[in-house]
């Protein structure tokens, strides 16, 4: 789910990934937890977690959505392309055509990509949010190599228990 976009002239150039949260018939309450689950980060700003950047419950008649949520760009991919190679290759024009080579893991860099989970997970938790679906395929890595999580549809933000 990425989206970039871009506009001529005095208009500021935005690039970032659009997710529509599907309206599920079977269980429609699990459709409106995962919407909002993915709003429980919409006001936290850290550098290892995706950014919410705009949300809406106005969706276009026909679509079977109950939303969209806007994110920052996080980057083209994911811990787990790095670690086990990608399946397939975006086909887009603007992706470079190595992004989906499988890259040597050496010792430093696995230590960085650990930190930066470390450091949003310390993040999250002291906001009183719990992903609940961390895995390498919801952690992307930024163009500036940096790890970001993503994919809240099932964090939960925990009740004060005082």
């Amino acid at each position: 789910w990425g989206l970039r976009l871009g506009v001529q002239g005095n208009l500021l150039w935005c690039a970032g990934g659009l997710k529509q949260v599907n309206r599920c018939t079977k269980n429609p309450l699990a459709s409106q937890r995962s919407f909002w689950a993915e709003l429980n980060i919409a006001r936290l700003r850290h550098d290892n977690i995706v950014r919410v950047v705009a949300a809406s419950t106005h969706t276009p008649e026909g679509f079977k959505s109950l939303g969209t949520i806007i994110m920052e760009f996080g980057g083209n991919v994911t811990l787990h392309q790095v670690i086990y190679g990608a399946t397939s290759c975006p086909e887009e024009e603007d992706v470079e055509p190595d992004c989906c080579a499988r890259e040597q893991l050496n010792l430093a860099k696995c230590l960085k990509y650990a930190l930066d989970v470390v450091n949003g997970l310390l993040f999250l938790h002291s906001q009183s949010i719990v992903h609940l679906d961390l895995k390498p395929a919801n952690i992307l890595i930024s163009e500036q190599d940096v790890c970001k999580i993503g994919d809240f549809g099932c964090s939960e933000k925990l009740e004060d228990l005082l």
